[in-house]
């Protein structure tokens, strides 16, 4: 019975699975599931799955209950719909969603699957070492918070069965000292890749709420699958107009200034994060910049470009510009971009009208492998 739950049960998440994946390109253009973070999961709603249910059979039925009924019997209070406050009832029934638990890494397994994204082979060499406990067998002594119940419980009727103490009448099975199992461990060192995601936004005042949910709803997605090819995933945020600042995640993505738009400072600040913390032979580094294209001037574009050809496209694996289409922004500095580095295959671009771009645009900045 335990084992036709646990089929019946993997079934069903196969079922959800498919399901999901057949609604992602949705998820990933609606912002609603973001909200809906534990540390490890994500609760996700997938519509349109009937689950088994009973219902009664009013074939060959009569009356009001059970039976033909007859006069003057007194009707009691049954399951009558009446309409709600506003509306009419109606006889056709509700569309109903199921909220399920995923594992980000299962998410982001699927997020691969339906965008074809390849590995990323990380650069570096990997020198960061981590310590990892790994259990991997059993002996004699050990704290007792370790007890490895099954094990003690087995040599305790090992031993019954051998002396003859054993009644299967009376199956009592009382471990003495020297049966007690313990899990033991090994401290086992490990290469470990890190990598790092600098994500910079331009807040001026012609980037407005829409332009920042598309910023927001896009990370998640960035961070998702960059988390399941990186065993240590740092991030840091970077607002500018004029002048930038590093902020929290909170006010990268709440911020809004009405100044004018000076990119290099943000490049400027990238530059010196790095250089401070992230030393490219120890970590995997990926600078996202998401601006609507408008610049001060020709020459902070000329400078944005020297910036990025000698301090960030050296040490990074790959540099990110998404331009989010405002009705305020020129969306200039995509072109001049373009114009400077076309040759350069670390540097890659997308253009971003809508939500609805999301999708192509995670596969403009991921589909590379780097």
């Amino acid at each position: 019975m335990a084992l036709k739950i646990k089929q019946d049960h993997a079934r069903f998440r196969q079922i959800v699975r498919g399901r999901i994946k057949q609604n992602l390109k949705k998820y990933i253009s609606q912002g609603e599931m973001i909200g809906k973070q534990g540390k490890d999961i994500i609760s996700i709603p997938v519509p349109q799955i009937d689950l088994p249910h009973f219902t009664f059979d009013h074939r060959d039925s009569g009356g009001v209950g059970q039976g033909d009924g007859g006069v003057g019997d007194v009707l009691q209070p049954g399951n009558i719909q009446e309409p709600g406050d506003g509306h009419e009832a109606g006889e056709g029934a509700g569309e109903h969603s199921l909220e399920v638990d995923i594992t980000f890494e299962e998410l982001a397994q699927m997020l691969g699957e339906v965008l074809e994204l390849p590995k990323i082979e990380p650069k570096g060499s990997e020198r960061i070492v981590a310590q990892k406990t790994r259990y991997t067998g059993v002996r004699r002594v050990g704290p007792e918070s370790l007890r490895h119940f099954k094990r003690t419980f087995r040599e305790a009727l090992r031993r019954q069965v051998i002396t003859g103490t054993y009644n299967d009448k009376n199956p009592i099975i009382v471990p003495t000292r020297d049966d007690r199992r313990y899990r033991s461990w090994n401290i086992k060192s490990e290469p470990e890749t890190n990598a790092v995601i600098v994500y910079m936004m331009d807040v001026s005042g012609s980037m407005g709420d829409e332009q920042k949910e598309i910023v927001r709803i896009e990370s998640f997605w960035i961070d998702t699958w960059l988390r399941s090819q990186y065993k240590g995933l740092e991030t840091r945020f970077i607002i500018h107009d004029a002048m930038a600042k590093e902020v929290d995640r909170e006010t990268f993505f709440h911020t809004r200034e009405s100044g004018g738009t000076m990119i290099s400072s943000a490049y400027k600040l990238c530059a010196e994060i790095i250089d401070a913390d992230y030393p490219a032979s120890d970590y995997n580094i990926y600078p996202f910049h998401f601006s609507d294209g408008d610049n001060w001037s020709a020459d902070d574009t000329r400078l944005c470009m020297d910036i990025l050809q000698n301090r960030l496209l050296p040490v990074c694996n790959v540099f990110c510009y998404g331009q989010v289409e405002s009705p305020y922004g020129s969306g200039q500095f995509i072109k001049d971009l373009r114009d400077a580095l076309r040759e350069n295959e670390r540097v890659l671009t997308s253009e971003i009208p809508n939500k609805d771009a999301i999708y192509r645009s995670i596969k403009d900045f991921l589909g590379t492998g780097r």
